[in-house]
């Protein structure tokens, strides 16, 4: 079965930053789009960012400028950069391929306080 196993969560202040990485198996990552979604409090999961295995980015129209993914071919891993963060982007936060293919992970916890 194959995992995907994020982190990086964490509580910050309004205004601050947080990179979140999430590993999975090569044989998944190496030929797939790459995805974060994330499910706010009350909320469906919703999609955040993506980027294909040759780096081709794609964001959630309100999330760009703010949020940079990117991804280590080399080592499985795919980023989620988030600066200037508000209190809405509390929620979870899951890595996936883009679209899903994969058993969803755990996903990771942020919270911002104001």
């Amino acid at each position: 079965q194959v995992q995907l196993v994020e982190s990086g969560g964490a509580l910050v202040q309004a205004g601050g930053s947080l990179r979140l990485s999430c590993t999975t198996a090569r044989s998944i990552f190496s030929i797939n789009a790459m995805g974060w979604y994330r499910r706010a409090p009350g909320k469906q999961r919703g999609f955040v960012a993506s980027i294909t295995p040759g780096g081709i980015t794609n964001y959630a129209g309100s999330l760009k400028g703010r949020f940079t993914i990117s991804r280590d071919n080399a080592n499985n891993t795919v980023y989620l950069q988030m600066n200037s963060l508000k209190p809405e982007d509390t929620a979870v936060y899951y890595c996936n391929t883009n679209p899903t293919t994969i058993d969803w992970g755990q996903g990771t916890q942020v919270t911002v306080s104001s």
